[in-house]
Order: C-alpha cells, then sequence, then structure tokens
C-alpha cells in the first residue's frame, strides 16, 4: 500500500551555517565595534541565544540572523522567540526555540484536514509525523496538494514516498 510522511523539520547544516555567518557579520560591522552581541547556537537542543548591550542591538542581531537564514533557506517559521530578559546592567538575552517536528495540535490539524477533504486515504500520528496510507499514489498526491495549499502555520516536508 503506498504511503508518504508529513513531517517538519529544519535543515540543521544550514542553520549552523547561518549562525556562523550571522555572528561573522556581527563582529565586522561598525555598530556593533565593542560591543557583546552574538548568537548561540544549542545544537541538542535546537535553541538560538541571542546577546546585545540592549534592546536596539538585540533587534538588530535579530535581524541579521533573520536574513542569513532566509539567505540559506532556513525557514523562520520554524522559530519560537521567547521573551527578552535583562542579564545585568543593560545586557538583555533571548531565547529562541527551533520547532522540529509537527506538534501534535497541528498534527490533529492535518488529520482532521485530510478526513475531511474526502480523499481515499488514512492518517495516522506516529510521534511527530503524520504518516498518510492510501491504496492510489494519485490520492496521494492530492494530499500532498491539499496540504501545500492548506497549512502554512510551518513549512512542511513529504518523505518515505513508498509505492
Amino acid at each position: 500500500m503506498p504511503s508518504f510522511d508529513i513531517l517538519s523539520e529544519v535543515n540543521k547544516v544550514e542553520l549552523k551555517n547561518a549562525i556562523e555567518q550571522a555572528n561573522k557579520e556581527i563582529t565586522n560591522r561598525f555598530d556593533f565595534k565593542g560591543s557583546d552581541a552574538r548568537i548561540e547556537l544549542k545544537e541538542k537542543e535546537l535553541e538560538l541565544t541571542l546577546y546585545a548591550d540592549d534592546d536596539f542591538k538585540l533587534s538588530q542581531v535579530k535581524d541579521v540572523m533573520m536574513n542569513k537564514m532566509a539567505k540559506r533557506q532556513v525557514d523562520v517559521r520554524l522559530l519560537d522567540e521567547k521573551p527578552k530578559e535583562k542579564i545585568g546592567g543593560d545586557k538583555v538575552k533571548q531565547v529562541i526555540k527551533v520547532k522540529n517536528g509537527i506538534e501534535t495540535e497541528l498534527g490533529k490539524k492535518i488529520q482532521r484536514l485530510i478526513k475531511d477533504s474526502k480523499i481515499k486515504v488514512t492518517a495516522a500520528i506516529q510521534g511527530e509525523v503524520v504518516r498518510v496510507s492510501g491504496n492510489k499514489r494519485d490520492d496521494l498526491q492530492a494530499v500532498i496538494a491539499l496540504c501545500k495549499s492548506k497549512v502554512d502555520e510551518v513549512p512542511l516536508q513529504f518523505e518515505n514516498f513508498r509505492d
């Protein structure tokens, strides 16, 4: 029975490269000279921490990071920003979580969308992946087109297409 998986994950290599490029630009920019502006990436937790001397510089660091991510095709919809924190004096930091996998709520929404479309396939949530299986390849391709047009909260990838 043909099937495929719907998932949402970031390309970790491109994310790391974008962060390194952003840090390089921050160290070379004139308006950041002598400041403690930087971006740290914790790869295991997929968590970014932005540091800056004040709120304005923090927003500038975030802009540089977003531009570098856009150039490397890292979708910024995967970023979950936490509130800013003061860390002594005027210095501030902000933690940004990188979403990886489809959350249960979004998985249920995708499952409901597929069920309501009356396409003859079954969708099952398996951890952070939604597995779709059906009898015809055309039905599965219709589900892919439906998900691409209706789900825009996070970028979706369609993998493990099996006949």
